[in-house]
C-alpha cells in the first residue's frame, strides 16, 4: 500500500485542533450577530498583527526552496486588512487597536519561522487554508449581520486574484505533497501545526472578554 500524500497526513494529524479553533465562545456570539461593529473589529485587529508577521515573513523566505513554493503575494493579507480596519474604526484606527498577549505570543512565533522554512510552512498553511476554506463562510455571514460588501469591513476573507477558491486550494495540497523536507521534517512540521493552532486557538479564547465587556452592557 502506498503512503498517503503529505497533504492528507497533516489534515489528519490536525483535525482535532482544527476543530477546537472552530468551537471558540467568540466566534459562535459573532456568528449569532450578537456583537457591535467594534467588537468584531477586535478580531480583525488581531488578524492585522498576526499577519503583518507573516506577510513579512513570507518574503524573508521567497528564494527558500522550502517555503518559496507556499509565498503567494497574492495572499497577503495586510492591505485589505487596513481596509477593513479603516472602515471599522476610521482614519484613526491604529490608535485603536493594540495586540493581544495571545496575539504578541503567535506573532513572535511566526517572526522566529524566518530562521526555519518548515516551521513557516506550518503556520501559512494553519491560517491561509482556514481563511479559504471557513473563512468565506464567516465572511457570508459577516456581510449579512454588519452589511459589508466590498472596499472595506470584509475584505480580509476576500482573494479575487487567486482565481477559484477550489482550485488554487489543490495546487496548495499539491504543493505540501511536493514539499522539500525528509520525514523527520515533516514531522516536526505536524507538530509545528499543532502548536499554530493552538496559539490562534488562544487569541480567540482572549476575544472571549469582548463577549462579555459587550453582553454585559
Amino acid at each position: 500500500m502506498s503512503e498517503p500524500p503529505f497533504s492528507e497526513v497533516l489534515r489528519n494529524a490536525t483535525w482535532s485542533n482544527h476543530e477546537s479553533a472552530e468551537d471558540e465562545g467568540y466566534l459562535k456570539v459573532l456568528m449569532e450577530g450578537r456583537l457591535s461593529r467594534e467588537a468584531y473589529g477586535e478580531m480583525v485587529a488581531q488578524h492585522y498583527f498576526a499577519y503583518v508577521a507573516l506577510d513579512t515573513v513570507s518574503e524573508t523566505l521567497a528564494e527558500d526552496p522550502v517555503a518559496g513554493p507556499f509565498v503567494f503575494p497574492a495572499l497577503y493579507r495586510e492591505p485589505a486588512l487596513v481596509r477593513d480596519l479603516e472602515t471599522i474604526y476610521g482614519a484613526e484606527w491604529r490608535s485603536r487597536i493594540e495586540p493581544s498577549e495571545p496575539t504578541r505570543r503567535l506573532v513572535a512565533r511566526i517572526e522566529q519561522t524566518a530562521a526555519w522554512p518548515g516551521g513557516y510552512v506550518a503556520h501559512h498553511y494553519t491560517r491561509y487554508m482556514g481563511d479559504l476554506s471557513g473563512g468565506q463562510f464567516i465572511r457570508m455571514e459577516l456581510q449579512k449581520i454588519y452589511g459589508y460588501q466590498r472596499d472595506g469591513g470584509v475584505d480580509f476573507y476576500l482573494f479575487d486574484e487567486i482565481g477559484s477558491l477550489p482550485r488554487f486550494k489543490n495546487e496548495y495540497r499539491a504543493r505540501l505533497d511536493a514539499l522539500a523536507a525528509d520525514e523527520a521534517e515533516k514531522q516536526r512540521i505536524i507538530e509545528e501545526t499543532r502548536l499554530a493552532y493552538r496559539l490562534n486557538t488562544e487569541v480567540l479564547a482572549d476575544l472571549g472578554r469582548v463577549v462579555r465587556a459587550e453582553l454585559a452592557a
